[in-house]
């Protein structure tokens, strides 16, 4: 029996074929919501999956040259992250990520925010007043 005719072939396309179907990019970036009032919510999510196909070819029996015995699973994750909000043409990013549950978590996730600060902060401070040339009115 050559590679390509294998059933293993076969168990691992029927797999891709189910996790394509769960699969796609309306998965990640959902389909739009308008709203009465003419906001636009796009729902964004983290996907994550993983799949394993395995199988053996047993010994030739009387009427079968080689039998073969296969599986496949596969598992898929869905966590929604954060929405786009379109309003009169400015978009904004609402995460929806539950706060960090313990100190160190949430100091690592403010790190970003005080680095912007502290830098903000030093950029003033060693910024050099423009100096004004006297001109002659005459």
């Amino acid at each position: 029996m050559s590679e390509v005719n294998h059933p293993i072939n076969e168990v691992l396309q029927t797999t891709m074929n189910k996790i394509h179907e769960m699969v796609d990019a309306n998965t990640v970036v959902g389909q739009p919501i308008v709203t009465q009032d003419g906001v636009t919510l796009i729902p964004v999510s983290k996907l994550s999956f993983g799949f394993a196909t395995g199988g053996s070819d047993f010994g030739k029996s009387a009427n079968v040259p080689k039998s073969f015995g296969g599986g496949a699973g596969a598992g898929v994750n869905i966590t929604p992250i954060s929405f786009l909000i379109v309003k009169d043409g400015q978009v904004r990013l609402l995460p929806v990520a539950p706060p960090p549950g313990d100190t160190a978590s949430r100091v690592v996730e403010m790190v970003p925010e005080m680095f912007d600060k502290v830098t903000g902060y030093i950029d003033k401070k060693t910024a050099k007043p423009e100096v004004q040339l006297a001109t002659d009115p005459d």
